[in-house]
């Protein structure tokens, strides 16, 4: 019996996969628990509707994440740490860089989408890697200066 996932099924398949069970199996486990409906032609139909709605779904948030990396490029977060005779005291968190972002240009990130996932400790210009989306990478530029105190 051929039935189309309606959620991930742990050994049987991944959401939206046509899979071929035991008609026991099928009609009394999967499809009885709402966890897949049969492959008829007009599931068929509705699963291709739904791959395509979400494949343009993914190009528009990729789209989205690649104008969001090239705005990032132009932004240089400025951030001023205790230092003494050069020496560095404190360092700026990727949290903190993630508040300036939302404070002063009004983006969103989550800090544990950081590349680099350490703190900065050196004076002068860093650059940040995030990922975006899958597969895109933006570059935040952090320059720290040392105040004397």
């Amino acid at each position: 019996m051929k039935v189309i996932l309606k959620t991930d099924v742990k050994k049987v398949g991944k959401r939206g996969e046509v899979v071929e069970v035991a008609d026991g199996f099928g009609r009394n486990f999967l499809i009885a628990r709402g966890l897949a409906v049969p492959a008829t032609e007009h599931s068929m139909e509705i699963l291709a509707k739904q791959k395509e709605e979400e494949a343009a779904e993914d190009a528009a948030e990729k789209q989205k994440a690649q104008e969001l990396a090239k705005r990032l490029e132009t932004i240089t977060l400025e951030f001023k740490v205790n230092s003494k005779n050069g020496r560095v005291f404190g360092s700026v968190s990727t949290k903190a860089i993630v508040e300036q972002l939302r404070d002063k240009y009004d983006i969103h990130l989550d800090k544990r989408k950081f590349i680099d996932n350490y703190s900065i400790s050196g004076l002068g210009t860093s650059r940040v890697r995030v990922e975006l989306y899958k597969g895109v990478i933006g570059t935040v530029n952090v320059h720290i200066v040392g105040s004397e105190g």
